[in-house]
Parts: structure tokens; sequence; C-alpha cells
């Protein structure tokens, strides 16, 4: 007696193309992932320049000049710009001092901004300094 031959069962055509069919959607969706985190540390190291402008500015704007209540703004270069307000700050339940000499404390905000419209983003950043107007800062 002969033994029947062995048949060997293949894929179809059908399932065929839904594995490569669900190997394209899954692919189409990692591609977007990677995309959206390529984005995302874009974003992050203008952010963190935006943070290294503010601080150098902010480091080295009244280094040598006194402060001076009032606006100001300027351009770091072609892409950051920024804008910076100075205004006398005094804490609650505290007078401003009767000489006009003596130190004051003065808020200073900046905002730092870069790009274009409509897709401009902007940093905001806010700290305290003390300081004597008409008078240099003196050196540390």
């Amino acid at each position: 007696m002969m033994a029947p031959a062995r048949q060997v069962r293949g894929f179809s055509l059908l399932e065929v193309i839904a594995a490569i069919l669900l190997l394209a959607v899954t692919f189409g969706a990692l591609m977007e992932v990677a995309g959206g985190s390529i984005r995302l540390s874009q974003n992050a190291a203008r952010h963190t320049q935006a943070a290294l402008w503010a601080r150098s500015l902010l480091d080295t704007h009244f280094a040598l000049d006194p402060i001076q209540p009032g606006v100001s703004q300027g351009q770091f270069n072609d892409y950051y710009r920024w804008r910076m307000s100075v205004v006398p700050w005094v804490g609650p339940g505290v007078a401003l001092a009767p000489n006009p000499n003596a130190m004051q404390m003065y808020r200073i905000d900046l905002d730092v901004m870069w790009g274009s419209s409509p897709f401009e983003q902007k940093a905001h950043f806010s700290t305290l300094r003390i300081g004597s107007p008409g008078n240099t800062q003196p050196s540390l």
C-alpha cells in the first residue's frame, strides 16, 4: 500500500493581504508617534534656547546701568525677540522708603518671543531685583 501524499498548506492570498494591511497600519502609527516625538523635542529645544537668552539678558542688563522703570524691547537674533517691563515693587504691608536714594525692589517681567504670526510662541520670566535708581549698581 501506498501512503497518501502529504499536502502542504500555505497561506491564502486573502491572509497575505490582511497581514500586509495590518503591517502598513502599524507602521503608519509608529511613524506618527516618531514624528510627534521629533516635534516635541524641537519645541523643547526652542523653549530651552529662550530660557538661555532670558537668563543671559537678566544677568547682564543691569550690570553697569542703574535700574530704570519702564518698558524696553529688542532682538537676540533674527529668530528670538524680547520685551522687558520694570516696575517698582513693594511687598504686602511694606511702606515705600521716604528717602529717594534708598534701595528699592523692582519687579522685572521678561517675555521672550519667537516664530512668526500666527504661530508666535512666548516664554514669560519674572524676577525681583534690588537697586537704587539714578546711581550705578554696586559690583558684586
